[in-house]
C-alpha cells in the first residue's frame, strides 16, 4: 500500500508540472517591464510577426547594423530581415506543423541542443506584421543583441547551413545558446526587446506574451 501510494504522489506532482508551467508563465507574460510612456526620439520603426506559435523580429535592412548584415544573404530588391531562433534539429526536421512528431518536440523542450537563427527576406511588408517605434539607442541594442546570437567560424564569419533553407528567401544559421521550455523562441524574441529598454515581459515562452504589449 504505501508504494502504491508513493507512485500515485510521483504521478499527482508529474501532471500538475504542465499546469503549473502554464499558470507561472501566464503570470510572467503579464508582468510587463520598461513599460515607459511615449518616446519622442521613436523615429525608427520595427515589427513583430507570428506563424501562432513562434514570433519573428523584422527589421528593415537600412537599419541593421553592418555587422549584423556582414555573411548574411540579402540582396538589393529586399527591404526587410526577418529574425527567429530555435532548436536546430526542430527547425530542420518540422518545416511545417504537419511534420511535428513527439520526439522532436521532447528534444527540443527537454535536452539540450545546438540553435540556429532563422533569417527570411522580404521584398514588401505584409499587413499583419505588428509595428513598434524604437528609438536609436533601442535599435542599436536590439542590432547588439542579434550580433551577439550568432556563432561565428574560427575565421569571424557566421555560419550558414546551405540549401537549408524552407524556400528561396530564408536561411539558416548556427547561433549560440539552447532551447528549452525556459528558453524558447519567444523568450528569445522577448529578451531581445527587455534588453534594448522596450516594453516587454518579465518572462514568457509564449509568443502572445509579447505581442499583447503591443497590440
Amino acid at each position: 500500500m504505501k508504494i502504491g501510494k508513493k507512485i500515485m504522489k510521483w504521478i499527482l506532482i508529474i501532471s500538475l508540472l504542465p499546469v503549473a508551467y502554464i499558470i507561472i508563465s501566464l503570470l510572467l507574460s503579464s508582468i510587463t517591464v520598461n513599460n515607459t510612456a511615449g518616446n519622442e526620439n521613436a523615429a525608427k520603426i520595427i515589427f513583430l510577426n507570428t506563424n501562432g506559435v513562434h514570433l519573428d523580429i523584422i527589421i528593415p535592412i537600412k537599419d541593421i547594423d553592418n555587422l549584423v548584415l556582414a555573411d548574411i544573404k540579402h540582396y538589393p530588391n529586399e527591404r526587410y530581415l526577418a529574425f527567429g531562433w530555435g532548436d536546430e534539429n526542430f527547425y530542420i526536421n518540422t518545416p511545417t506543423w504537419n511534420d511535428l512528431t513527439f520526439n522532436n518536440a521532447f528534444k527540443a523542450m527537454f535536452l539540450k541542443s545546438t540553435t540556429l537563427l532563422h533569417v527570411t527576406r522580404y521584398q514588401q511588408k505584409p499587413s499583419d506584421w505588428v509595428e513598434i517605434k524604437v528609438n536609436a539607442s533601442e535599435l542599436q541594442s536590439l542590432n547588439s543583441y542579434l550580433l551577439n546570437t550568432f556563432k561565428i567560424n574560427k575565421d569571424g564569419k557566421k555560419i550558414i547551413l546551405e540549401n537549408q533553407g524552407y524556400s528561396s528567401i530564408d536561411d539558416f544559421y548556427k547561433s549560440k545558446g539552447s532551447y528549452s521550455c525556459f528558453k524558447t523562441c519567444n523568450s528569445w524574441a522577448n529578451d531581445a526587446f527587455k534588453v534594448s529598454g522596450l516594453k516587454s515581459c518579465l518572462w514568457t515562452p509564449f509568443d502572445f506574451g509579447l505581442l499583447n504589449k503591443y497590440e
